[in-house]
């Protein structure tokens, strides 16, 4: 179970590095114009304020466990991830965005699967 935990820490590691790192790198317009229509609601510093909190919390998923300092971090890194998905759903939902409802759903189920077994049974 401890390496089923890691490859989901990972891959969604993955996920909120490549999201976040865009981003915080891209303009906002940019951004809007490659499909990102939510955008538009968002002021470009909150734009660029979620690309990095999702790039912290992407290294919070690897690194504390992997040098071995602090790895309670690990678990709060998925929760503030669970948190960001949440409110990510809750975006697209009401603009009405039916795809990335599914694509922040299953990253909240990954999120919550690391959150259970690294606060649960397989904490480190």
């Amino acid at each position: 179970m401890n390496v089923f935990l890691w490859i989901v820490a990972i891959l969604l590691a993955v996920a909120m590095l490549g999201s976040g790192l865009m981003k915080v790198l891209q303009p906002k317009e940019k951004l809007a114009a490659s499909g990102m229509a939510w955008t538009e609601d968002f002021s470009a510093g909150n734009v660029k304020l979620i690309g990095a909190l999702e790039v912290l919390a992407g290294i919070g998923l690897i690194l504390p466990a992997a040098l071995d300092i602090a790895p309670v971090l690990v678990p709060l890194a998925a929760v503030g991830i669970a948190l960001i998905m949440i409110g990510a759903v809750v975006t697209h939902v009401r603009r009405h965005e039916s795809q990335p409802i599914v694509i922040n759903a299953v990253l909240l189920v990954l999120a919550a699967i690391v959150i259970w077994g690294r606060f649960g049974p397989y904490s480190f």
